[in-house]
């Protein structure tokens, strides 16, 4: 996928959206594991300064029957988290479905998405792995590479790693670890609810990226921007629900 850039302004700021060439998507099973090891090296880990205004949401739908897929993405404000932009952009899939490699198979369609954006995030949650991965190199990490912004991999389901059980109420976690490694979190969102995976992208570091998780969760299991951006890749992202937010979630102060 080629560069591109929308830009945006606040008063006399300029930001920009901007996708950048790291390498191509037509490659083989072979060339996509090297590329993810090369890849994993250059993730950060840590947090610099992060204070953003704008939180995003990516996810993807398949379609099966037309062998396609869209990808959306979602722009909210923060703290209020009210939805400021939705982009959703449909292509086919080229790359087989393969666990390990879906980032080849997911990213060209969801960059293809953020490609059309007019405001730019500050933070991108992801609905995939970050470094919670055999290689450490997830969607959420690619995609931080490619987008030059910091990412965080909250997903529904464990790739690999183990985990003892987090306790019951929202909030609590409990370690991923791999190889001797720890490499995300299983964090209860919700009472009575399975926990979701979190994991460094990139340009974050693990405790940061639990607390914007729980930042954005306001009642469900899932938080705003990946729930949003999930519904939106359905085309099922209605009115109702850009116009409202549950009342109930974590009051952000706790975690400031």
């Amino acid at each position: 996928m080629g560069q591109g850039c929308q830009e945006r302004h606040i008063g006399t700021i300029i930001k920009t959206v901007k996708v950048e060439r790291l390498h191509g998507w037509q490659v083989s099973i072979a060339q996509a594991s090297d590329i993810q090891q090369r890849l994993a090296a250059q993730v950060l880990r840590s947090t610099e300064t992060l204070t953003p205004r704008f939180i995003a949401g990516v996810d993807i739908s398949i379609q099966k029957e037309q062998g396609a897929a869209a990808g959306a993405v979602v722009v909210l404000q923060y703290p209020e988290l009210r939805l400021v932009e939705t982009k959703v952009a449909q292509e086919k899939l080229d790359f087989p479905y393969i666990p390990g490699l879906l980032s080849f198979r997911e990213s060209p369609i969801i960059l293809a998405a953020c490609e059309k954006l007019s405001t730019a995030p500050d933070l991108i949650l992801v609905d995939g792995q970050g470094i919670a991965h055999p290689r450490r190199m997830g969607l959420a990490s690619h995609l931080g590479l490619f987008l030059d912004t910091p990412t965080i991999g909250c997903a529904k389901s464990l790739l690999c790693g183990s985990h003892e059980e987090p306790g019951e109420e929202p909030g609590s976690y409990a370690e991923v670890a791999d190889k001797g490694e720890t490499i995300g979190v299983a964090l209860r969102t919700k009472l009575r609810t399975k926990p979701v995976y979190v994991s460094i992208g990139h340009k974050v570091d693990l405790q940061s990226a639990i607390r914007w998780v729980l930042e954005c969760c306001r009642g469900y299991r899932l938080p705003e921007p990946t729930r949003l951006a999930h519904l939106a890749a359905g085309g099922n992202l209605k009115q109702k629900e850009k116009a409202s937010m549950p009342e109930t979630g974590f009051p952000t102060r706790l975690f400031r």
